[in-house]
């Protein structure tokens, strides 16, 4: 495929998963203002590109996206070698996640878990740690996934393609507008007493 084909595939890409995810989109960011308010965090996690997205999108609510704000509670269950090598080898690398879960996660955090193919086993079992534990489970995956991880997701964001580069396209960009709407939510209000005190400096 030549860049003119790339760029119309990851268009359609977009735009396939803004019609689709559009309403489900809202609702989330809406659920992780409220979360946030509440005092709980997020936790993501994902496997290759999808790690690279994980630390990326903890590291956008734990600094910033636009606006000069206070941090986010987020954390990215990728990047513990120590952590993520001890559960591999004692226990298994389906566990590596779930145990985190197990461990830092609590009733009404939010979990984002992102996995282009849906079949990702520590994916799952991250997802089925995180119902137990009560948090709102997000997953993030491409057409074929959907099936896989609809059982274990509150809210299930599938891009509507099979090519992997196109979903982790469509997955930075969800989790980037995702960043952006909650941002603006809570510390983008046109009251400055309000934004001043939903940023805690009141």
């Amino acid at each position: 495929m030549g860049l003119d084909d790339e760029l119309a595939a990851h268009v359609a890409a977009l735009e396939g998963t803004v019609a689709i995810s559009g309403e489900a989109i809202a609702d989330l960011a809406a659920q992780l203002c409220a979360s946030f308010r509440d005092g709980r965090k997020l936790l993501v996690c994902g496997n290759g590109g999808s790690a690279a997205d994980a630390q990326h999108i903890a590291a956008e609510f734990m600094n910033r996206l636009r606006l000069d704000r206070r941090p986010l509670p987020a954390i990215a269950l990728t990047t513990d070698s120590s952590v993520l090598t001890c559960v591999a080898n004692d226990l298994s690398y389906d566990e590596v996640f779930a145990r985190q879960v197990d461990a830092l996660g609590s009733s009404d955090d939010v979990l984002f878990a992102l996995s282009t193919s849906g079949a990702s086993a520590n994916i799952l079992a991250a997802l089925i740690a995180g119902r137990k534990r009560g948090m709102l489970t997000v997953g993030f995956t491409g057409l074929s996934g959907a099936e896989r991880m609809a059982p274990d997701c509150d809210v299930l964001l599938a891009v509507p393609s099979d090519d992997c580069a196109r979903i982790q396209e469509c997955h930075e960009f969800l989790c980037h507008v995702i960043a952006g709407m909650v941002e603006k939510q809570l510390f983008g209000g046109s009251d400055p007493a309000a934004a001043q005190k939903e940023d805690g400096t009141r």
